[in-house]
């Protein structure tokens, strides 16, 4: 078994295990000799069988354990405490030297005075809020107090009534976690000043978890009154889906589980509040939508046996495509005007404004958290003292090759894009003849275009999650190959790396439909092929791309949601009830806390990552590509409800303690934020302009209705050009038993092409037509002036809300002067009690009324 200590036996935690390895005494090396005798002789006197285990405390009721280490111990001796005859715990306790020690080196902010400030801030109309409210005592676990950053020399200046709770179980922990981190494992005779650090002993077995403890069982309060059951609490008012009208405990969030964690949750419930104000437009945009459904002229010509039923279109793939009649897609189109209709547009310029909103009321909302949990001083430069582990070590440097990975993410989605292009001949030559088309309801919307649709979306989605597995790993190398100096540097490295592997994973193919497709197919007698391949590229519709683009949306980001989901609360579950399967037939009183504990999923160094980064990735979506589907927003509040429900039960209830972290912000997501909200102005005003048919719409109403009336008659037959049948080669001609029956080729001379070009017999055919030149040119002064617009709104917005409130500022302000102010009444009073001593003697020194704070240089060999 070896034991963590400091170079030369002089150690700040010392571990000294009893016989049985199950009650191990430990603290300060001055003190450990004196503690050890009389609780072991008070040991003696115990019933180990009768005293319940479930105690965050050790046998005395006086030690807290402040983190637990476990090991496998596979020699033949049996050891009593062990529950599986191998696992076993090392139990550490920080006594008050060691947290007063690291509290002054990492500067932890503590309270020295009760604050007297009054908080006038009521919210007009309060009891409108009254049901989705909880007890203050949850809400406000702690009142608040002056504080500043902890002085061991100082330490009668702060509020210390007890000095086993002066400090609460996050901070202790985070202390533990923080020098077990850097303590050195090696020996004197040793020169290997790598072996440093508890994650490397778990790395290479040596201990198999370190964990802090959960202070009772979920669902029940601690049966020891000295427990503060603050997890039982937060089971109950916060991690069950029937509290999702509530309002979440933010405060004892933070003082639970940290600052890290509760700034995550503090923006997910923002995110999610936000999002009701989007999804309220993106109905009503729906809505109109479906009461404008029977305005829709060119989907009545479409679907009308006179017009759509005798326009006779060119096949869409070679050989294995025939001859259709353009009433085939009569369904389609109807159910594309439900998402592209002037409300689109409506919509697509309320989100640009609606995420500047979002981004600048965060930073609001941030920084009044910053305030009430003293985060206000914390600043980059402190985090910049805790240097990694990994990187004081000064590992050499290793080069790797990234061509691999991006040749496989390029590779997966060329390869999806070839499936789409050949499955579509392969659909079409099957659902000829297919069963399915006999059918009375389903039949006619089952399509060759939907089937490749919907089966490529599927499928791109399996293939999205099968990279996600390997994401991780490759995105963790990368970053530990940088060796980054710091714990901020290496968190935000890894942000950009694993965000930008999910960019590309999941919206490549939604930037392929939206953009590409349809785009460079063309026309008959000269088609476009990828990569000089035999491989057709893709036509859309007659009623646009846009259908398309909402579908593959609709399966990537729903199917997303509902796995990512049941993922989160599903597989912990399943694993924690494999894990204690021998445990569920223990008396309760034998089954320890450490024990419980120990039989949870461990949190991991990623578990907000992955939670930061689900949430981004569904923020892409319903910003990048909305225009083409405004219900997004709402599927996206009814998942975020239930997000932050299940996020909140598995982490009190399936996981480890996680180990207490400060954060003032959401680091690096912020500015990938601030680039999505950028980037999605200039996608939506791309995806009104060139997927969706509008603007062709627009220009024709305006410039080429024959009749001058503005009306969209006539707009179907304008936005078809025609190709003679006979200027087909062999190699795009459809085979003969390709063609329907009703085909005639001496009577179906001429077939029709979604395009604008002059027809067979002009002196200009097949070349472009003036209108498709002025399509373009509308295309383009649209995306101009909407980006300009609302590129305008946005900043102006962002220039008109302070990022810091008014009042969070004045009180900002307020507070530092009264800091500042009982520091010097401490120091006048401390220095005239030094002076009264010594009124009859002789002064030899000089007092000092502003002693300067000691530098600790945190340095391994230290530790």
């Amino acid at each position: 078994m070896h034991r963590i200590t400091g170079k030369g036996g002089d150690s700040l935690i010392e571990m000294s295990p009893t016989e049985s390895f199950n009650d191990d005494l430990n603290g300060y090396h001055q003190h450990a000799s004196s503690s050890s005798g009389s609780l072991q002789q008070g040991q003696s006197e115990i019933d180990r069988q009768q005293q319940s285990k479930d105690s965050v405390f050790f046998r005395d009721g006086l030690r807290r354990i402040d983190f637990v280490l476990s090991y496998v111990d596979d020699k033949d001796e049996k050891k009593q405490e062990s529950e599986d005859g191998k696992t076993y715990f090392v139990k550490i306790h920080a006594p008050w030297e060691v947290l007063a020690t690291y509290a002054d080196v990492l500067k932890i902010k503590v309270p020295f005075k009760v604050n007297d400030i009054p908080d006038n801030t009521e919210m007009p109309m309060n009891w409108m809020s009254t049901p989705f409210r909880l007890p203050d005592h949850i809400m406000h676990p702690e009142p608040d107090f002056f504080t500043a950053p902890f002085n061991k020399s100082k330490s009668d200046f702060f509020l210390i009534d007890d000095r086993e709770t002066f400090f609460p179980p996050s901070t202790r922990n985070r202390i533990v976690y923080y020098i077990l981190s850097r303590c050195s494992y090696f020996r004197d005779e040793c020169a290997d000043k790598d072996k440093k650090g508890i994650k490397r002993l778990l790395n290479n077995g040596t201990y198999t978890s370190a964990f802090p403890l959960h202070d009772s069982r979920y669902w029940t309060r601690a049966k020891d009154a000295n427990c503060e059951s603050e997890r039982y609490n937060l089971y109950k008012h916060w991690a069950r889906f029937f509290c999702f009208f509530k309002e979440q405990p933010l405060n004892l969030v933070r003082k639970y589980y940290g600052e890290k964690i509760g700034i995550y949750f503090a923006w997910l419930g923002f995110y999610t509040e936000m999002l009701l104000f989007a999804a309220i437009v993106g109905t009503i945009c729906f809505v109109y939508g479906v009461l404008t459904y029977d305005d829709n002229e060119w989907s009545k010509e479409i679907c009308s046996e006179e017009i759509g039923g005798n326009i006779i279109m060119c096949p869409l793939c070679d050989k294995k495509c025939g001859y259709w009649k353009l009433n085939t897609t009569c369904n389609s189109s109807w159910q594309s005007h439900l998402f592209d209709n002037v409300g689109t547009v409506f919509f697509a310029i309320f989100m640009g404004i609606w995420v500047t909103l979002f981004l600048e009321f965060w930073k609001r909302r941030q920084a009044r958290l910053e305030y009430e949990w003293d985060l206000v001083d914390f600043e980059e430069e402190q985090q910049q003292l805790q240097l990694r582990p990994e990187y004081e070590t000064k590992c050499s440097n290793r080069k790797m090759n990234r061509i691999t990975q991006i040749s496989l993410i390029i590779a997966c989605i060329i390869g999806v894009i070839a499936y789409r292009l050949a499955v579509y001949a392969a659909f079409a030559s099957i659902m000829k003849d297919s069963p399915t088309a006999q059918l009375q309801v389903v039949g006619p919307l089952i399509t060759p275009q939907l089937a490749t649709s919907v089966t490529a979306s599927c499928i791109n989605f399996v293939i999205i999650m099968i990279l996600n597995l390997m994401y991780e790993r490759v995105a963790v190398w990368i970053t530990d190959m940088e060796i980054p100096k710091t714990h901020l540097e290496y968190e935000n490295k890894l942000t950009v790396k694993m965000f930008l592997f999910q960019f590309v994973n999941y919206y490549s193919s939604c930037f392929y439909v939206a953009f590409f497709k349809g785009k460079f197919v063309g026309y008959p007698g000269k088609y476009a092929y990828m990569f000089g391949s035999q491989l057709r590229n893709e036509e859309c519709d007659p009623g646009g791309c846009l259908i398309e683009l909402t579908t593959q949306l609709v399966i990537v980001m729903t199917g997303k949601q509902v796995w990512g989901n049941i993922q989160e609360a599903l597989v912990p579950w399943l694993m924690n009830w494999w894990g204690s399967r021998k445990a569920r037939s223990h008396p309760e009183s034998l089954y320890s806390r450490w024990e419980q504990d120990h039989d949870l999923q461990g949190f991991g160094q990623l578990g907000l990552f992955y939670e930061y980064l689900e949430m981004v990735i569904q923020f892409g979506f319903i910003t990048l590509f909305v225009a083409s589907f405004p219900l997004a927003p709402l599927m996206a509040l009814i998942n975020n409800i239930i997000e932050v429900r299940v996020d909140a039960w598995k982490l009190t209830t399936q996981f480890r303690r996680p180990v207490a972290a400060k954060a003032h912000s959401i680091g690096a997501w912020q500015e990938i934020l601030n680039g999505m909200a950028v980037l999605s102005v200039v996608t939506n005003a791309f995806i009104v302009a060139f997927t969706s048919d509008m603007i062709p719409r627009l220009v024709y109403m305006y410039a080429y209705q024959p009749d001058g009336q503005m009306n969209m008659k006539g707009y179907i037959n304008n936005s078809l050009s025609v190709f003679n049948i006979s200027a087909f080669s062999l190699e795009n001609k459809p085979d003969d038993d390709e063609n329907p029956f009703w085909f005639n080729s001496s009577i179906h001379t001429t077939c029709r092409y979604r395009d604008y070009r002059y027809p067979p017999g002009h002196e200009m055919q097949y070349k472009h037509t003036m209108q498709f030149w002025h399509i373009l040119a509308a295309k383009l002064a649209f995306i101009i002036i909407m980006e300009h617009v609302v590129f305008f709104v946005k900043f102006f917005v962002a220039w008109m809300i302070p990022d810091v409130p008014s009042d969070v500022r004045a009180r900002v302000k307020r507070e530092r002067y009264l800091v500042q102010e009982y520091l010097h009444n401490y120091e006048v009073e401390k220095l005239k009690i030094q002076l009264s001593q010594n009124t009859h003697d002789e002064c030899t020194c000089a007092p000092m009324i502003y002693p300067s704070l000691p530098r600790h240089e945190v340095l391994s060999e230290c530790l």
